[in-house]
């Protein structure tokens, strides 16, 4: 009989994808949440609905129907040593917050092994690519002090591929998946935390839905590799496609943002796509442009770092500058990459600005 893990997840929203993948091998999740979704979850459980290819309807997981179970709180009064790992899900910004923060800290104290699904890496995690200069990269973060306490080798990465919203007629507790591709995990320094994610991994191929016309296998596998630079195929993503739905007074979607100016998005792409191979990485780590570009004609909404500036968030994941300032350190610059960033510091000032002044 194969372990059961408890695992304490910070972020209810996208951390709920996560979860019922994991709910399935009959593990036990946590749901480190607002109150309202925590109250929400804890009586009814969530629902991930997900496009299946070959079926013309999506499917729904009900987290009420799975082994495992599934709780949800607040920060206050978890104790990290009580979990077997922790994945952070929440947007980088929000880990300094009250509450959240002093949670956080406790995770790197406790040295429970803690696997991140942000689109921004932890500070630790690029502490685990050598040869660079780690202090000059905490200007690209909310508040760089909130990771002081890790240890590198227990944190790692998992790429967050897989696009999905709340849909905004919903209830909370409901997440639609609108791109359904695998997770990419690095390896943990610990062969025995290691251990723990191959074994997620094996429990979430077993997965098999009861759908009306037989059981069947469903899409958003964990993958795990020995290679900490295989969840930086991210980066490239990110600034051809996510930061440049940004445009200086709205946004557009993903799919627009690659496809109106292809050689852009391309020649973005293989800049940051080059970078990661400077760092390390085997061309085989990471994604091809081809690739990428075909997906992102599915990416019919603006990204939610375009989303977040649009509603005037004082903070958003800052990819687009960690990528700049690391390219600076290798002596390399892109042009489109200099204006992006200083287009989010414009328009991220903008909104502060305006809150200060309400």
């Amino acid at each position: 009989m194969p372990a059961t893990y408890k695992i304490l997840i910070m972020g209810a929203s996208y951390g709920s994808l996560l979860a019922s993948k994991i709910l399935y091998g009959g593990h036990s999740v946590h749901l480190v949440c607002l109150p309202a979704e925590a109250d929400l979850i804890n009586a009814e459980g969530f629902r991930v609905r997900m496009p299946v290819k070959g079926r013309k309807d999506q499917i729904e997981i009900d987290s009420r129907k799975l082994p495992g179970k599934v709780s949800a709180g607040g920060a206050a009064g978890v104790n990290p040593k009580n979990y077997d790992l922790v994945g952070l899900a929440m947007q980088e910004p929000q880990y300094r917050s009250p509450g959240v923060r002093e949670l956080l800290d406790a995770v790197a104290k406790s040295k429970v092994p803690c696997m991140s699904i942000m689109n921004m890496p932890p500070l630790p995690y690029v502490k685990r690519i050598p040869g660079l200069n780690y202090d000059a990269l905490k200007p690209a973060y909310t508040d760089p002090t909130v990771w002081d306490n890790f240890e590198p080798g227990l944190l790692t990465l998992c790429s967050p591929d897989p696009q999905a919203i709340r849909p905004p007629e919903e209830k909370v507790n409901v997440l639609q998946v609108t791109l359904p591709t695998n997770f990419k995990v690095a390896r943990f320094d610990n062969d025995m935390h290691t251990g723990i994610l191959r074994q997620l991994e094996k429990d979430i191929d077993a997965v098999r839905f009861d759908a009306p016309e037989g059981k069947i296998e469903l899409p958003v596998k964990l993958r795990v590799h020995d290679s900490i630079f295989v969840p930086l195929a991210k980066w490239s993503m990110l600034l051809a496609g996510n930061y440049r739905c940004i445009t200086k007074d709205g946004m557009r979607t993903a799919q627009e943002a690659v496809h109106s100016n292809i050689e852009e998005s391309r020649s973005v792409y293989n800049f940051v796509f080059d970078l990661c191979v400077k760092l390390g990485a085997a061309p085989s780590d990471l994604v091809p442009f081809e690739k990428y570009a075909a997906a992102a004609q599915s990416l019919t909404r603006p990204a939610s770092a375009a989303r977040a500036l649009q509603n005037g968030a004082p903070n958003i994941e800052r990819a687009d500058k960690l990528v700049q300032l690391i390219a600076k350190q290798k002596g390399l610059s892109h042009p489109v990459i200099d204006g992006i960033v200083a287009l989010v510091d414009s328009r991220l000032e903008a909104n502060r600005k305006k809150a200060a002044a309400a």
